[in-house]
């Protein structure tokens, strides 16, 4: 199905995205995964701001150009749901794991 790269025992990856308004907001990558038969890359961020609603989860398709990652957002509904499907397993699982 997917196979995930979680790490969260190490430092937390942090990403800028620029907003509608080209200010730049600091996200951490909560996870990145490929789905299996496909060469395409995703990533679930959450805004850093302490402000934040906790429950804000963005996801994206991405490509790695160098030291770049550009960003996609998902638009097909099947893809969207192969990546809501996959997040909602890693947070059942993290569940699992802190006894909730």
């Amino acid at each position: 199905m997917a196979e995930n790269q979680v790490g969260m025992e190490e430092e937390p990856e942090i990403i800028y995205i620029a907003d509608d308004e080209g200010n730049e907001e600091e996200f951490e990558v909560i996870m990145k995964f490929e789905v299996d038969g496909s060469e395409a890359k995703y990533m679930m961020v959450a805004p850093v701001d302490p402000e934040a609603d906790e429950s804000d989860v963005y996801a994206f398709r991405y490509e790695e150009e160098g030291d770049d990652i550009k960003l996609y957002v998902i638009q097909d509904d099947a893809e969207w749901e192969i990546v809501e499907e996959t997040f909602n397993t890693f947070v059942e699982e993290e569940d699992e794991e802190d006894g909730k």
